[in-house]
């Protein structure tokens, strides 16, 4: 089966393939993770903030929210069964792919950048104040994760909201489609790194997959395999989602491969 590009997603794919593109190049260049460290810094927060929400959805409690300067994060939740522990474990690394997911299909059903970036400015600095600040400080636990927390949630979410507020609607589309590359592609890159931190071979760290071999007695690398084969599963849907016209009566189609000559 051919997979088509519809005619009006042309202009959003050219931004998207940009963004990816700059996303790339942007790996090989000596310090320049400087300027994507911001971008790693918020996909941690939605990959705690995902096990957070997961924690509260299968009628959990969370005790805190706290990101470190090395991009790691951790999330305390209360312990519930079997399958609650799966979903919260499984929400980290699939939450930051659905997320990023999910800012592609804002895009191509052409929500206005400005309030996307609003959005994900809202959403970490409540993930920063009540679960990395306020649950923290009242349950008397993980103090120690506070000041950076605080720190990069607010300043994070500041950045969104004025780049949202003053940037132009050009820049805010393109930052917006940038933001939603850099969570497919750390979500992809930290399940890469999983994979092998979770090898038999490998020395045993603490790891969401770790966390799962304890709950389940499946071993670790069968959880990784598992959460990248749902994370590219998610990839492709919202690619051919992506690549769909949005109006069905549209008919004309740009082929990613050149039509046969007729």
């Amino acid at each position: 089966m051919r997979l088509r590009l519809s005619q009006d997603a042309r202009p959003q794919a050219m931004t998207l393939l940009f963004a990816a593109a700059i996303s790339v190049v942007l790996w090989f260049i000596p310090f320049a993770e400087l300027l994507t460290y911001p971008f790693r810094i918020f996909v941690t927060f939605i990959h705690e903030g995902g096990h957070a929400l997961a924690a509260l959805l299968t009628g959990n409690s969370v005790a805190s929210l706290s990101v470190a300067m090395n991009a790691s994060g951790e999330t305390y939740t209360t312990q519930g069964g079997l399958i609650s522990q799966v979903f919260i474990a499984s929400a980290g690394y699939l939450g930051s792919m659905a997320f990023g997911a999910l800012l592609l299909v804002l895009i191509r059903k052409a929500i206005s950048a400005r309030i996307v970036l609003l959005a994900c400015g809202i959403l970490i600095f409540a993930l920063t104040m009540i679960f990395g600040l306020l649950k923290p400080v009242f349950s008397l636990n993980q103090w120690s994760g506070i000041p950076f927390t605080l720190f990069a949630g607010t300043l994070i979410s500041v950045g969104l909201v004025l780049i949202a507020r003053f940037a132009s609607l050009r820049v805010a589309t393109f930052f917006t489609g940038f933001l939603a590359v850099q969570c497919v592609l750390n979500a992809l890159f930290d399940l890469k790194t999983l994979f092998f931190l979770s090898s038999p071979l490998a020395q045993a760290v603490p790891t969401d997959a770790m966390n799962m071999a304890q709950a389940t007695g499946i071993p670790a690398i069968v959880w990784t395999v598992i959460w990248i084969a749902i994370a590219l599963g998610i990839l492709w849907f919202v690619m051919r989602l992506y690549v769909a016209s949005r109006d069905k009566s549209f008919q004309p189609d740009l082929p990613f491969e050149d039509a046969p000559p007729v």
